[in-house]
């Protein structure tokens, strides 16, 4: 595999475009020391209709708003970064791609006063391949619950795509996939189901979607598109409420949303097969066609793809 430094290409920096290769910061960037950043992961897709965006409004809009939060001032306007990430596409030559616009503070001194520091906006693209294994969207994950609590709303800005928030999921992260998992599921302070280590997460009951209100866990963008697909498209209920582990041991399906991951289902939690009381297929066998979570699958194929009426506002053309 390619280092992910070691490219041919374009990376946008600050309004200019550097050779990939080229593309560096001093290693007393501020960010690199206290993780005082924030950023996005975008998606581009490939279309009959030719290559399209995903939700890019939605993403940019919260870049700047997490920049907004963290007290990071940021320059560049939401049309000016949603034209850079168009840009970046067409000058590296991609059409199904990944995108992660990130703004971070320059290495004009350190110390957690962050006064006098200069902000750095940074866009790169480049083809991400499968999130996990090309299987992964057809068998589904296997979870452990995570003994690392989620952020507490008092303790970091859940709203806020923060860089250093990310240690928390790092940590639950490779924990289970020690311990031999492919995933985590994170708790709040209090007990109930967050979120995965960067994905949201879904329960179907009674033909009724669940999924955990946006209290310590982030508002995800394909979670609200996978909301409104469900309702929208499927005509199937969604409640945003709080969840107990144990509600999703006992689920008839479970998936986890995300920019990267998009939809994926959870097949197994601490050993429990998840919908095995409905006669689920087995952990290791192909989720079921006619499942919700592989009727949502395909409509989100569809609808990032452009072919799905009724929901071209969420595609920005290249």
């Amino acid at each position: 595999m390619t280092p992910l430094y070691d490219r041919d290409g374009w990376i946008w920096m600050d309004g200019e475009w550097l050779p990939w290769r080229e593309a560096k910061v001093h290693v007393f960037s501020h960010t690199l020391h206290y993780g005082m950043g924030c950023f996005e992961g975008v998606r581009a897709y490939a279309g009959p209709k030719g290559t399209h965006l995903f939700r890019v409004a939605e993403h940019t809009r919260r870049l700047r708003e997490s920049a907004h939060a963290l007290d990071i001032p940021l320059s560049f306007n939401a049309e000016t970064l949603i034209q850079a990430q168009r840009d970046c596409l067409f000058r590296n030559g991609l059409t199904d791609a990944y995108l992660k616009p990130t703004v971070f503070l320059g290495a004009e001194g350190l110390g957690l006063r962050a006064s006098g520091l200069s902000t750095h906006v940074m866009i790169a693209a480049w083809d991400l391949g499968a999130y996990l294994t090309p299987e992964a969207a057809r068998v589904g994950l296997r979870a452990l619950t995570s003994s690392w609590a989620r952020h507490h709303v008092n303790i970091s800005l859940c709203r806020a795509k923060t860089s250093g928030h990310y240690v928390n999921s790092m940590l639950a992260l490779n924990t289970a996939v020690k311990a031999g998992f492919d995933e985590t599921i994170m708790l709040d302070t209090e007990g109930y189901v967050a979120e995965a280590s960067a994905a949201n997460v879904f329960l179907l009951r009674d033909g009724v979607l669940h999924t955990p209100e946006v209290t310590s866990c982030l508002r995800g963008i394909t979670r609200d598109s996978v909301i409104r697909l469900a309702r929208e498209a499927l005509g199937i209920e969604v409640v945003e409420r709080r969840i107990t582990r144990d509600e999703l041991y006992t689920a008839e399906e479970a998936f986890l949303t995300g920019t990267a991951a998009e939809i994926l289902p959870l097949r197994e939690l601490d050993g429990r097969h998840i919908g095995a009381l409905s006669s689920a297929p087995a952990v290791a066998a192909p989720i079921a066609d006619d499942s919700v979570t592989a009727r949502l699958q395909r409509l989100y194929g569809r609808a990032v793809r452009g072919e799905l009426a009724g929901f071209d506002d969420w595609l920005t053309a290249v």
